[in-house]
């Protein structure tokens, strides 16, 4: 068997190029106006998403008056990684009902796999619908700045 050999400039060409290449899906980020991904990411995640469930909860934390129950309502998802050195096997999406101006941040855990998202209660309806009609991925992206993107986006699809 022969090694392919190639001529170093054309050599150093081609993996100057894959240097340069974003990470997976970096077509589907949004503009970055105000310059926040700044580099390569340290660390991305890529879901393809294969199973949903809901959780529409009901709970009364402890026995303080008046009491305060809740209802939070979550999806979790369930997928297999898709770019190299994920591990991410599912996430986990909590809706804030008050409406906040702030959520939480985005983040994974490596022990168990999951990404824990947060979104204002608004937005269950379009993701329920996304999840129901579209194939869906959900990326998360860290940079050495400090900037945490997260989503969950579909593919480019036709109008029906």
């Amino acid at each position: 068997m022969k090694a392919l050999m190639i001529p170093g400039a054309l050599a150093l060409a081609l993996s100057g190029e894959a240097a340069l290449a974003g990470p997976m899906h970096e077509q589907y980020l949004p503009a970055d106006e105000q310059n926040l991904r700044v580099g390569a990411p340290e660390q991305q995640q890529l879901l393809l998403v294969t199973e949903y469930s809901v959780v529409v909860g009901n709970q009364r934390p402890s026995n303080l008056q008046p009491i305060p129950v809740t209802s939070p309502l979550s999806i979790l998802l369930k997928g297999k990684p898709l770019n190299k050195g994920a591990t991410v096997t599912q996430v986990q999406i909590h809706f804030d009902g008050a409406e906040s101006k702030s959520l939480k941040k985005p983040g994974y855990d490596d022990a168990s796999r999951t990404l824990t998202l947060y979104y204002p209660q608004s937005h269950y309806p379009v993701l329920v619908d996304l999840l129901r009609n579209e194939k869906v991925y959900c990326q998360f992206l860290t940079y050495a700045n400090g900037h945490v993107w997260a989503d969950l986006h579909t593919a480019g699809s036709k109008p029906r």
